[in-house]
C-alpha cells in the first residue's frame, strides 16, 4: 500500500458520515474515534442515557457497536490508504463480558496488520477473505470489562 497519510480528523469525519447515512445505530451511540494508525484503533463510547441499561451500566447493544467500530475501522482506513473500494462485513462475533461497564468505555483493537493483510490477499486473489480479530473494552479505570472476537470479511472490488 502506498505511503499515504490519513489524518485522525478525516477518519472521524468518515465515521460521522457512516453513522448519519449508512448505519444509524453508530450515529445513535455517538462514538468518538480516539486513535487510528496502522496497528491500533481506539474508540470511546460515553455512558449516557442512550447507552445505559436499567442497571445503570452500558447496554449490550452499545458495547456491540463499540466492538464493531473498533474492529472495522481498519478496513476503511486501509481502503482509503490504498485507494481501493472494499466490501466489508462482520461474519461472526463472540463476546465475553467480564464485569459491568459502569463508566465510559474505550474499545481497542491492535489487529491492523491482520486487516491489512486480508485486504491485500483479497486484492491479489479477487476472493472474499475472512479473519478473526480481537477487540478489548476497558472502563475509565483501565479495567477490562469485555473481550470480543470478531470475524471480519473483506473483499476488494
Amino acid at each position: 500500500m502506498p505511503n499515504k497519510e490519513i489524518s485522525l480528523k478525516k477518519m472521524r469525519w468518515m465515521l460521522l458520515l457512516l453513522g448519519l447515512f449508512k448505519i444509524p445505530m453508530v450515529g445513535f451511540v455517538r462514538p468518538k474515534l480516539l486513535l487510528v494508525d496502522d496497528t491500533t484503533v481506539k474508540v470511546r463510547i460515553r455512558l449516557r442515557r442512550k447507552t445505559r441499561n436499567h442497571l445503570q451500566s452500558m447496554y449490550f447493544g452499545a458495547l456491540a457497536v463499540g466492538a464493531d467500530i473498533a474492529g472495522g475501522i481498519h478496513a476503511f482506513y486501509f481502503a482509503e490508504l490504498s485507494g481501493s473500494k472494499v466490501s466489508f462485513a462482520f461474519k461472526g462475533m463472540h463476546a465475553e463480558f467480564i464485569q459491568r461497564a459502569e463508566s465510559d468505555v474505550i474499545f481497542e483493537s491492535n489487529e491492523g496488520e491482520l486487516v491489512r493483510n486480508a485486504i491485500l490477499k483479497s486484492k491479489s486473489t479477487g476472493e472474499r477473505v475472512n479473519e478473526s480479530i480481537n477487540v478489548s473494552a476497558f472502563n475509565i479505570k483501565n479495567e477490562l470489562v469485555a473481550k470480543f472476537q470478531m470475524i471480519v470479511s473483506v473483499k476488494v472490488k
